[in-house]
């Protein structure tokens, strides 16, 4: 497979609509991939908690359509990043949208861990519920966005699942990139799964982003790995190997703590 992580660049400056447009140019830029994957919230900034209400859509608002479009003109499977999504009840959601060739939207995904320590996205979004994958014809997807990468358990769900590819959306801050860098590779070894981490470019609501979008292997050697602006960060990789690496080091085979408590 040949999967494009678009590390877009967000900052205060550019209206949302001019980004959209922009990323949306960018994905079908990527036509001849099998797989584009962008950041989290990168219509407004993961921390510009002020601009969560006012830009905040529904599902099938401007970010979808204009997403939808954009995977069908490249003919790829798109991961859209997230978006602040309204729900119908007037919750905000950290929601990642995921589209197929034809442009139909194959899954969406609500953010379960909420960041910030009792402020921001912690109290203005609502917490999803439910463990989500998408079924390509050459691997499964388990989704997470970004502070999830820290909840290992939310990993080994999504394997139990059927997951081998761990696609993670993020506006990761630069003072915490060594963990970004040390978490994906921990999650791709203790799953024996791919990981592929988009983070955002730019500083945004004052915070210097990581950027350093990455692609782990099942061994948890690093494939490929972006600086710190935009970029767009394009590898090859087998999906078989993840079975492979199961087969020659079968340790999830030896878990002992398997139960599963419900989300709450």
């Amino acid at each position: 497979m040949r999967a494009s992580l678009i590390q877009i660049r967000v900052d205060e400056d550019e209206p949302v609509d001019s980004r959209r447009q922009r990323a949306a140019s960018l994905v079908r830029d990527q036509a001849g991939a099998d797989l584009v994957v962008l950041p989290e919230l990168w219509t407004t900034g993961a921390f510009a908690y002020q601009a969560f209400d006012t830009e905040a859509e529904p599902l099938k608002g401007p970010t979808h359509e204009a997403m939808a479009k954009a995977a069908s003109d490249a003919g790829v499977w798109l991961h859209a990043g997230s978006i602040p999504e309204r729900a119908a009840d007037g919750t905000l959601y950290n929601t990642s949208l995921v589209f197929a060739p034809d442009g139909g939207r194959a899954a969406a995904y609500r953010k379960i861990h909420r960041f910030g320590f009792d402020q921001g996205e912690a109290v203005l979004m609502g917490a999803g519920t439910e463990l989500v994958t998408v079924r390509l014809p050459e691997t499964t997807l388990g989704l997470a966005t970004c502070y999830d990468l820290r909840f290992p358990e939310l990993f080994r769900g999504l394997v139990d699942a059927g997951a081998d590819t761990l696609v993670l959306a993020a506006g990761w801050p630069e003072r915490r990139r060594s963990h970004w860098t040390l978490l994906a590779r921990a999650r791709a070894v203790e799953n024996q799964a791919y990981v592929l981490a988009c983070g955002t470019g730019g500083t945004h609501a004052g915070v210097p982003q990581a950027g350093h979008s990455i692609v782990v292997d099942p061994w948890g050697e690093v494939l490929a790995e972006a600086g710190d602006g935009e970029e767009i960060l394009t590898v090859e990789f087998d999906p078989a190997k993840t079975a492979v690496t199961r087969e020659q080091f079968p340790a999830l085979k030896d878990r002992v703590l398997g139960l599963r408590a419900p989300l709450r």
